[in-house]
């Protein structure tokens, strides 16, 4: 599967943003997802995962309550509703599918990502 995400962009503080991520190649209806991103000089960190038809979802503690993330398996797309940006929300983001049913916030359990989208909130 191949994963293409979108939706990046400058924002100012406090602002929304929503970002998608399109896969191919088969259909991910099956697969947990996730959303990860990376700051300037940071490790890689968990940002918010997805089950597979929809019915859980978990959040790092640093985005809940701001974050949501959705999905459209009709439509092989994921989604993370972002609001209320803050500075330090600034990074790559990165979608990946999960190799289990509902996902974990380990990246190794991750076997296919999109090639990241930047956001970037200004204060």
């Amino acid at each position: 599967v191949q994963l293409q995400a979108s939706g990046g962009g400058l924002v100012q503080g406090g602002g929304s943003l929503r970002l998608s991520c399109a896969a191919s190649g088969r259909t991910f209806s099956r697969d947990g997802m996730g959303w990860f991103r990376q700051a300037p000089g940071k490790e890689r960190e968990f940002v918010a995962g997805i089950s597979w038809n929809g019915d859980r979802t978990f959040y790092s503690d640093s985005v809940k309550g701001r974050f949501t993330i959705s999905r459209d398996n009709a439509k092989n797309t994921v989604y993370l509703q972002m609001n209320s940006l803050k500075p330090e929300d600034t990074a790559v983001y990165y979608c990946a599918k999960s190799l289990l049913f509902t996902p974990e916030s380990k990246s190794g359990t991750y076997d296919a990502w999109g090639q990241g989208t930047l956001v970037t909130v200004s204060s």
